[in-house]
């Protein structure tokens, strides 16, 4: 059939996904059916490097001199098609690797520039993030250049560092090792807002109400409102909204202001023209675009006539030039609020000469008044925020250290534990966020180890819960927790109600001496006592397996642990525990799969992982809930095994659990949570379950939850 008579037709042959307006996928059909994409995202299938490419490795053949070099050179070559800012990329470049490193937040760790994000919707077409598609198109040849030895994470904030220093500041370091995704990270909950800009992440008017885990103040925003609270102007609400907003992003105050000066010491915002005649963003851009968005067909819409955010002006008089003229415009002036040509709200000040006013981006010649957004003036109107913005415009030396401390924090913040860092420009010094931890000891007397783990007299149940609330804290988003460091006998997490103090407190009483008299760390102790506790459940079905354990993890010291920095990684639920510490608007199985997604688990590894913990009796407090076995401590399929039988109906109670009764007496048999049943509701997860469930694959259950226990027990430890 030839193709004019298909077309003919008028339907089209091709098969259409779910973004296909006219067709629905199954999660429109059924909206309240549980959501696994996020535990299938970046599948080895989108990965065009294959298994075999290893970034860490491949950065060992970088020429980092060579690149760097390339990159200062690059600031001042302009491009007709996307000219400099006074020929200098400077401005643009940061603003690129600081929108990349900005969206981290501390309550999940996720965004940050850490995996090269902002080139993938939704983020690299938020309103918000206007014209950083130029930004990584100026950046193309040289990413050509240096191929896989360089990835896109690492080179935007590499960028951004080479910007700096271009302009005379002397960043604190750099490390490489951000290693880039491939496809979109679509299952992020970045709001639940539906249109751009959308404000509705409040409870009341409190910036303290902002809702978790957001920490920006509107969909679509890095930050906050520049214009003011819901682009209304007021300096003191906005310092509100700006203290809440860089805590989610475990800035402290002085953190807060020195990163807000430095980023406006350099730099222009865009709004010398009508935002209306621009195009859709890049997602949403016709083809012969090629994704790049924000396009005026109009008029010329580069150079001085850009519109990206519509505030329009420089903050300094050098905006090329590392200075303190940030505080110098700040204090020296009084300001009164206008309008942008593009409409925004700024501020202006009242008086100014013209030899103090930055100069146009084309024309040297011509000057026009600088500008601050609400934002700037919460600097100097916030009592708390002047304080710290008067020393630094006193002390330009003490500005610049704290500025690029802060600065290699927030680029670096979510990259996770000083040994994933790479490069000749890693600081030597640790930084208490780096959450630093002592090398530990790979030579002690491992069989001495175990005969006293074994002599402890500690019940299955106690040493493989010890063992995963140690480690179940890592989260892969930003790299931190995790078993390495054994901080779980540190404040506060001694004292989690999730951890179980009184029982932790019992079985470290235990291991911990065992720990001091082989010379091993408490935290190899932890995890070996849950492999042993392991390996006697999987003898007890019948399988003689060995759990894979590698030595060498540290104990940190309270003196190494910001404990407030901790709070977030707390765990409010644990779905593998059947713990839930207080309700929560969504079912408690998508609390799940947002577990699992931190923990880097795969739907099958959840489920598997599921099934054994329920067996081995590891439920918070002993709760028998999905216990559905009368071998309690033996690493058998019988979780899926009567999960599954049709002898039993399942019935819910007054108290919001599940019943599973004999359906012929009615006798409960067992009792079950939403997370244990859904393993037999969702039709993806059944079939995980069916597959446990067989007769013949008993061995393989075993040997896939000791696969998937080891995987979160060495989560944090594979690159120290």
């Amino acid at each position: 059939m030839s193709t004019e008579k298909v077309q003919s037709k008028g339907k089209c042959p091709v098969m259409h996904g779910s973004h296909t307006a006219h067709e629905k996928s199954n999660q429109d059909w059924w909206p309240n059916n549980l959501n696994l994409d996020i535990l299938h995202q970046h599948d080895q299938k989108s990965n065009p490097m294959g298994t075999d490419f290893n970034y860490r490795e491949s950065l060992k053949q970088l020429d980092v001199a060579a690149l760097k070099k390339d990159l200062q050179d690059f600031m001042t070559q302009n491009q007709a098609w996307w000219p400099a800012d006074w020929g200098h990329y400077g401005g643009l470049m940061v603003r690129m690797a600081w929108h990349a490193a900005g969206t981290y937040r501390t309550w999940d760790g996720r965004g940050g520039a850490n995996n090269g994000n902002l080139r993938f919707a939704p983020l690299n077409s938020w309103p918000d993030n206007g014209n950083l598609d130029k930004a990584r198109g100026l950046l193309w040849p040289i990413k050509k250049k240096y191929g896989n030895h360089i990835s896109w994470a690492d080179l935007f904030i590499l960028a951004g560092n080479m910007a700096y220093e271009s302009m005379g500041l002397k960043t604190f370091g750099f490390g490489f090792g951000r290693e880039d995704i491939w496809e979109a990270e679509k299952d992020i909950y970045w709001g639940s807002e539906n249109k751009w800009l959308e404000k509705k992440r409040y409870q009341d008017k409190q910036s303290a109400s902002l809702e978790k885990p957001l920490a920006a103040v509107q969909m679509g925003l890095i930050y906050v409102n520049p214009e003011g609270v819901d682009g209304q102007p007021d300096p003191l609400r906005t310092a509100k909204d700006i203290r809440e907003t860089f805590a989610r992003m475990a800035m402290n105050d002085e953190e807060t202001v020195a990163l807000t000066a430095g980023g406006h010491t350099i730099g222009k915002a865009h709004g010398n023209g009508d935002a209306s005649l621009l195009g859709p963003e890049p997602e949403g851009a016709p083809i012969e675009d090629q994704g790049f968005g924000w396009i005026n067909k109009t008029k010329n819409g580069t150079g001085r006539h850009t519109v990206t955010s519509g505030i329009e002006g420089a903050w300094t008089t050098h905006p090329t030039k590392w200075d303190n003229g940030y505080f110098e415009m700040l204090f020296n002036h009084e300001w009164e609020l206008t309008k942008s040509p593009a409409g925004a709200n700024q501020w202006q000040p009242k008086d100014i000469k013209e030899a103090n006013m930055p100069s146009d981006v084309e024309d040297s010649s011509i000057r026009y008044k600088p500008m601050m957004t609400d934002a700037d003036m919460a600097m100097i109107k916030d009592p708390i925020y002047r304080k710290i913005s008067e020393r630094f415009h006193q002390d330009q030396e003490y500005f610049s250290e704290v500025f690029a401390r802060a600065w290699f924090k927030l680029t670096h913040r979510d990259m996770g534990p000083k040994a994933r860092y790479l490069g000749p420009d890693v600081p030597n010094e640790d930084l208490i966020w780096q959450d630093p931890i002592p090398e530990g000891n790979r030579s002690y007397d491992l069989a001495s180890l175990k005969q006293k783990i074994s002599a402890a007299e500690l019940s299955i149940g106690d040493r493989v819960a010890t063992a995963w609330d140690s480690a179940r804290s890592f989260r892969q988003s930003d790299r931190r927790g995790g078993a390495n460091g054994a901080r779980i006998r540190l404040a506060p997490q001694r004292s989690w109600e999730g951890n179980e103090p009184q029982r932790l407190e019992r079985v470290l009483a235990k291991l911990e001496p065992i720990a001091q008299a082989c010379d091993a760390s408490v935290a190899d102790t932890i995890i070996l006592a849950g492999n042993m506790a392991i390996e006697e459940a999987a003898q007890a079905a019948g399988f003689n397996i060995k759990v894979p354990f590698s030595p060498g993890r540290g104990d940190a010291s309270s003196a190494m642990t910001d404990s407030d920095s901790f709070a977030p990684l707390e765990p409010e639920y644990d779905g593998f525990r059947n713990y839930l510490k207080q309700d929560f608007p969504v079912p408690s199985e998508q609390l799940l799969v947002d577990q699992s997604a931190l923990l880097g688990l795969t739907a099958p590894e959840m489920t598997v992982l599921v099934g054994g913990m329920r067996v081995l009796g590891c439920n918070f407090a002993d709760t028998k809930h999905g216990v559905l076995s009368d071998k309690v401590g033996c690493l058998s399929n019988d979780f899926f095994v009567n999960l599954l039988d049709m002898q039993y109906l399942w019935r819910k109670d007054e108290n919001g659990l599940y019943e599973i009764c004999d359906r012929e007496s009615k006798a409960v048999k067992w009792t079950a949570t939403r997370v244990d049943l859904v393993f037999g509701s969702n039709s993806i997860l059944k079939a995980y379950a069916q597959l446990y469930a067989q007769d013949d694959n008993q061995e393989k259950f075993v040997n896939d939850f000791v696969a998937a226990w080891t995987k979160v027990c060495e989560n944090d430890y594979l690159v120290s």
